[in-house]
């Protein structure tokens, strides 16, 4: 990965591009490892602290999804590009963390929800996105490895978590979401399981596509177990600004 000089100035756009194109051959050739066609898997630019410039040089270049966690910065680079025109192509994944009082602008601003852990956030994201807008499509996060740090359902709460998600007709239940323990060697393997479980069990979820898992360090391993997206920062943009 090259460094990017990023400041409020400058930013080295062959760079940047330089390292988008690098990731994305790691990901062609991890499906080809896998014996899987590119394009089955998306490559999500995680692109938090990162400014709205960067984001625009490589949504010139083809790149559509870009993955935010921090709710305020996130609606500021969004209302940004589509000022200046520069947005209209890119599709907008909330990846953080979601307390009660954020579920408004989440559901007025993003296309995706990556991280739906509990009913009573579904049924507000359900319940505030606009009529005008498609429905949000939206990821169940699982606790695979039931951390204490990290958010996410357990594998024993999907059953019923499912059974009421589905049911809101303001969102498109499309798959789940994993950030595994650094130290497991199976977490993809047991999500993939469940995800296939699920879709088993609930054939009418015609959108149920989606399984986001694997990131910079272990994305072949993901591809290799299944996975359908994967969530890509640092190898793009750089360092994160502190």
């Amino acid at each position: 990965m090259k460094d990017i000089k990023n400041s409020k100035n400058h930013v080295d756009s062959q760079n940047l591009i330089d390292n988008w194109q690098q990731v994305n051959k790691q990901v062609a050739q991890a499906c080809e490892h896998a014996e899987k066609q590119a394009e089955s898997v998306t490559l999500l630019a995680v692109s938090k602290t990162k400014p709205a410039d960067m984001i625009a040089i490589l949504a010139q270049q083809g790149q559509r999804h870009f993955g935010e966690n921090y709710l305020q910065e996130a609606i500021e680079k969004i209302t940004t590009l589509k000022e200046q025109s520069k947005g209209e192509a890119i599709v907008w994944h909330y990846i953080g963390s979601i307390q009660r009082n954020k579920t408004r602008d989440i559901a007025e601003h993003f296309d995706w929800v990556q991280t739906v852990e509990r009913d009573i956030i579904a049924k507000r994201l359900n319940d505030q996105r606009p009529a005008e807008m498609p429905p949000l499509n939206v990821l169940i996060q699982v606790n695979i490895d039931d951390e204490d740090s990290k958010s996410g359902c357990l594998p024993t709460q999907l059953p019923e978590l499912i059974t009421v998600v589905k049911g809101y007709e303001r969102l498109t239940l499309r798959g789940l979401m994993i950030i595994p323990a650094k130290a497991d060697t199976d977490a993809f393997g047991r999500t993939k399981q469940l995800f296939d479980d699920i879709k088993h069990a609930h054939p009418e979820l015609n959108g149920w596509d989606t399984l986001s898992m694997g990131m910079s360090g272990d994305m072949g391993e993901a591809i290799s177990n299944g996975s359908t997206m994967v969530r890509v920062g640092t190898a793009i943009f750089g360092a994160r600004a502190l």
